[in-house]
């Protein structure tokens, strides 16, 4: 009877996994988001334009997302696109973003890295209130929400120097909502540090990416 060497075994093995999420990698829609102009849901400020775009369907999620769409788990993406044409370098590690709802009520984006472990909240409107006491938060363990992909394609720009432009994803826990806003405040100059006025960009529009 031959003698299987386990050691080069699971070694075979775990080198056949990592040859494989490479293909699968490879194989994977690359996402690269447009020209923040080319979205009809922007705005600009003294030549620094913010476009914002809800990925509210499993159609838009999938390219950026794979197969899962955040949608489906109370999770709603909104692409945030900044040029800067100003002429000088911005500072984004400030800036602060907030989903306004048609009532007015104000969402804060969650952190990818906590996606994972929100409870799960499905109401009629966006008012997500609490869960009662004694619900379990979900955990990482099987849970869709916890692909990397989420953390990867996170907002994560720090400056933005002039003439270049910024992007990702913020995440929110509502579904879209036709005549919601985003709200973006806390960006500064670099050089003088003041803070530009703020944008109020209309989602109504931005079913298209």
């Amino acid at each position: 009877m031959p003698v299987v060497n386990n050691r080069l075994t699971v070694t075979s093995i775990a080198l056949f996994a990592g040859f494989a999420a490479l293909l699968s990698a490879a194989d994977a829609p690359r996402f690269v988001p447009g020209a923040a102009a080319s979205y009809p849901t922007r705005q600009t400020v003294d030549k620094v334009t913010i476009a914002a775009v809800p990925f509210n369907s499993d159609e838009l999620t999938r390219v950026p997302f794979g197969k899962v769409d955040p949608n489906k788990h109370s999770i709603l993406p909104v692409l945030v696109v900044i040029q800067n044409d100003s002429g000088r370098a911005l500072r984004l590690d400030s800036i602060k973003i907030q989903y306004v709802a048609p009532n007015r009520a104000k969402l804060e984006p969650i952190l990818a890295k906590d996606l994972p472990y929100l409870s799960e909240v499905k109401l009629p409107g966006i008012e997500n209130s609490p869960l009662p006491t004694g619900v379990p938060m979900r955990s990482r363990k099987n849970n869709p929400l916890a692909d990397p992909q989420f953390d990867l394609r996170a907002f994560s720009a720090k400056m933005l120097p002039p003439g270049e432009k910024a992007s990702g994803f913020f995440y929110f826990q509502t579904y879209d909502r036709r005549g919601a806003t985003i709200y973006v405040s806390g960006i500064r100059e670099a050089n003088s540090g003041k803070e530009l006025f703020y944008f109020e960009i209309p989602l109504s529009d931005g079913s298209t990416p």
